[in-house]
């Protein structure tokens, strides 16, 4: 038997190794006697799976274990993204079980419990499912497996949400092009476009379980494809010194292997960065959509989101890095949108779990309303919009500078230096000539240094002996001083 352990995001193994059958229906059987112990044998339980590897035969075992124990089990009858099966927990009250390795590389595989509530398993959960490996237990009730359809509740609930008919008369002159990236999402995103008569281009349309060759991270160094794509296709925006074009271009998005990540490629053949996306949709919801409550982000996130928030009188509600953080955070504030700077959000009203598909959707709703703070002149004219790059120029402008982002990862010898070397970071008064004015020590140390401006987050990695060095300044060279005293 593996070591098998739950993760921030469930149990990621790889298959043939110890992704096996005698694991999974360690892990399925842990799962099964949890549910039961907290919620009987009658709770339903919905299992899902993205399109890597031999995840639906692994899911089908695990569907059959559990409905072999008493439960009634529904299957998903196709690949199904993340936020469409967590959408379903919450739908159906159920409990959910979700095959997916996520971002991750081709040849891993995942095992992710999302409880009824709809969200990413917290740690008090996913240790009592570990502490039930290899523990037996008997329900003395027939159950069954039955075959189901998980995408028409999902459809409905984000036609509740998004404006289709905005998008489709507020963007002409945008063009969509939908990288499908071969995940999970092909078949959900393109289908939602389709249904109401929105056109798009689209490239690379099927489930391929080693992702074209590539990783199923919808990251630029992924979307080489189509960033050339967009880039042949558009001509200049810029109409002049600090103007921006209102019409034409390209956008693309894609999501990962599972759909609960975005990726947004601007009309200029360049990735939007996820504090971007969230930063256009906390103004897109509140100002446009009268969206109320606070604004949730972890310790990562850029600090362009705190001053936005400000300047909207929306309170930051901050937690550690990982979903599931954010995730809790939005059960207890219930927030106009939370997220995380790798590439996850929700917003209120939706689940709290993050969701690639939706995100993308509100970036074009967003686009096709325009929003009046973040337009050069003001908001276009009506049925016009604003194109992606209008907005993020508009977003420099609301802040009133640009930050820049960057991490670098240090390998240490043992995981015994992690908590040695973050405290040594603790200790400091200043760094590369700056002094440090402010600690945070809910996920590591994140320290903020005097102008305001820069800040160092210092935190485990969680799964190997490694640093993650978060680095924000609005100087790169600030950013450079800094690295090379790291260095």
């Amino acid at each position: 038997m593996a070591d098998i352990k739950f993760g921030t995001d469930g149990w990621r193994a790889i298959v043939g190794e110890d992704f096996t059958k005698e694991n999974v229906e360690l892990v399925s059987r842990a799962i099964g006697k949890y549910v039961f112990d907290n919620y009987g044998v009658y709770k339903t339980i919905i299992i899902g799976y993205d399109p890597r590897n031999m995840a639906d035969e692994f899911s089908m075992q695990c569907a059959q274990t559990l409905a072999n124990l008493g439960f009634k089990v529904l299957y998903s009858d196709k690949v199904v993204p993340t936020p469409v099966l967590a959408f379903n927990a919450k739908y159906l009250d159920a409990c959910a079980i979700m095959f997916t390795a996520s971002h991750n590389p081709p040849q891993y595989l995942g095992i992710k419990f999302i409880p009824d509530y709809a969200g990413p398993a917290t740690k008090e959960i996913t240790d009592e499912i570990v502490s039930n490996i290899g523990c037996e237990f008997e329900t003395n009730v027939k159950g069954k497996l039955i075959m189901s359809d998980f995408s028409n509740a999902y459809f409905k609930k984000i036609n509740q949400i998004i404006d289709f008919e905005k998008i489709k008369n507020g963007l002409k002159n945008t063009h969509i092009l939908f990288d499908g990236l071969y995940s999970s999402s092909i078949g959900y995103f393109d289908k939602l476009l389709s249904s109401h008569d929105i056109k798009f281009d689209s490239i690379h349309m099927y489930h391929d379980p080693n992702f074209g060759g590539g990783m199923p991270e919808p990251k630029p160094q992924y979307m080489g494809e189509a960033i050339e794509y967009v880039k042949f296709h558009n001509t200049p925006l810029a109409l002049g010194e600090g103007k921006f074009a209102l019409k034409g271009g390209y956008v693309a998005f894609a999501n990962d292997g599972d759909a609960d990540r975005f990726g947004v490629i601007n009309e200029n053949g360049e990735y939007v960065t996820p504090n971007e996306i969230m930063a256009i949709l906390l103004m897109h919801l509140k100002q446009n959509k009268g969206y109320d409550g606070c604004f949730v982000k972890t310790v990562a996130g850029s600090l362009m989101l705190d001053i936005i928030a400000q300047k909207l009188g929306v309170e930051v509600v901050e937690t550690a890095v990982g979903f599931k953080h954010v995730g809790e955070a939005m059960r207890k504030y219930n927030p106009i949108i939370a997220g995380e700077e790798s590439g996850g959000l929700s917003i209120q009203g939706h689940i709290p779990e993050k969701d690639g598909i939706l995100a993308n959707l509100l970036i074009l709703e967003a686009m096709a309303y325009g929003t009046a703070s973040l337009a050069p002149s003001g908001r276009g004219s009506e049925g016009e919009g604003q194109t992606l790059t209008s907005l993020q120029q508009g977003l420099k402008d609301f802040v009133g500078c640009e930050f820049i982002n960057t991490r670098v990862d240090k390998k240490l010898d043992n995981f015994d230096e992690i908590a040695f070397t973050i405290e040594k970071f603790a200790q400091m008064n200043e760094i590369a000539g700056m002094n440090i004015i402010r600690r945070d020590d809910k996920d590591g140390i994140k320290l903020y240094l005097e102008d305001n401006k820069t800040w160092i987050l210092v935190r485990a990695s969680g799964t190997e002996p490694l640093l993650r060095i978060y680095i924000e300044s609005d100087s790169q060279e600030k950013i450079d001083n800094i690295k090379s005293v790291l260095n």
